[in-house]
């Protein structure tokens, strides 16, 4: 079992990281949290299916009421509709400044269930329970948001969870594509803060189907040490916090042009970052092997060209409603060197340019 602590100017938190993890859930919440009167799991239809009764039955030593509430899979209940229904079912069922909410589930499960917690009579505690790798950069932070048509995750807040328990059991379940979404993140962090975890990746995994418990470990860890230490120091995103959406400015267009489901956060973070590598090289002067990179990722199972139905024109656009860009430009993270990000305002012209040799 690996532990990591975040500490941020409004609240520290564990990471417990292992396999049977969750059988940790019961004793945290006696001990920190002794006063709840309720608990109530958000989940999605089909982690419901696998695991909701695994931490249900875990939840019996705590001796309080477990209520459990499912959405739908995925980005489709990051809605106002889902997460009206949410509100209206802690309402009914009696929630309240006393009750803990647990998001069961992936990314988007847990940006949706904080930010429940978030915004339920101001604020009440939430504890991420991932079930998905992709959820190992998502679910440590606090960032908690739903999406709107024109953007992804622009309603939301910072809800800092009260802990994460990452049981390694459940990522057993996970479907090939969902690994590969999630593999993506894992990426990412290693290029902006840390070549050596970067060559490690590139030398060990080499099929997403054959990756061991020991190496979901380590990656798992390192990858949320990484982000840790940037959320320690930049909590609500106002400086290096940003350094974290390398490869999102265009990945997020894409995603939501695609339509959300429709196309994996991380399948579309991936084409994001084969493009601000290819912005690197040109505008920084990065030295980086970009051939071996698209080799190594295309064996993966990655596409890395944009998808030729979507307008370049309506990308671009897309692209400057990011949350990093505050004027009329778009605001990109590019790298200096693996493990040295920047931000950058680059030209519409420059990004047109860049995307038509990406087809």
């Amino acid at each position: 079992m690996e532990s990591i602590q975040i500490k941020t100017a409004s609240k520290q938190y564990p990471v417990l990281i292992g396999k049977k993890a969750i059988n940790e859930l019961p004793e945290l919440i006696t001990h920190e949290l002794n006063h709840l009167n309720k608990i109530l799991i958000i989940t999605d239809e089909k982690v419901a299916a696998l695991h909701l009764q695994t931490v249900k039955d875990a939840l019996i030593k705590t001796g309080k009421p477990v209520l459990h509430h499912v959405v739908p899979e995925g980005e489709h209940a990051k809605t106002f509709d889902v997460f009206y229904e949410c509100q209206s079912f802690c309402l009914s069922q009696q929630i309240n400044r006393k009750s803990l909410i647990i998001a069961l589930g992936g990314g988007a499960v847990g940006d949706l269930a904080g930010f429940v917690a978030a915004t339920f009579m101001r604020g009440i505690p939430f504890i991420q329970v991932p079930t998905t790798l992709l959820a190992h950069d998502s679910a440590v932070g606090g960032k908690v948001a739903i999406n709107h048509p024109l953007g992804k995750n622009m309603i939301g807040a910072f809800h800092q969870p009260e802990a994460v328990i990452y049981d390694l059991e459940f990522l057993k379940t996970l479907p090939l594509k969902e690994l590969r979404s999630g593999f993506a993140e894992v990426i990412k962090h290693s290029l902006i803060a840390d070549n050596e975890l970067y060559l490690w990746l590139k030398s060990n995994i080499v099929d997403l189907n054959d990756i061991t418990d020991e190496q979901f470990l380590t990656m798992i860890t390192k990858g949320i040490g990484i982000k840790a230490k940037i959320v320690e120091e930049d909590e609500k995103e106002n400086g290096i916090r940003a350094f974290l959406n390398f490869g999102h400015t265009l990945g997020h267009a894409v995603e939501g042009s695609m339509g959300y489901g429709n196309f994996t956060h991380g399948e579309s973070i991936l084409i994001g970052m084969v493009y601000a590598l290819k912005l690197s090289r040109k505008k920084v002067d990065l030295d980086f092997k970009l051939d071996e990179f698209i080799d190594w990722v295309s064996s993966l199972g990655y596409q890395i060209t944009i998808p030729t139905r979507l307008e370049h024109a309506m990308l671009l656009e897309l692209m400057k409603t990011d949350k990093k860009s505050v004027n009329d430009a778009a605001t990109f993270v590019l790298l200096n060197e693996v493990g040295s990000p920047l931000l950058m305002d680059i030209a519409d012209s420059e990004l047109i340019e860049e995307m038509a040799e990406m087809i």
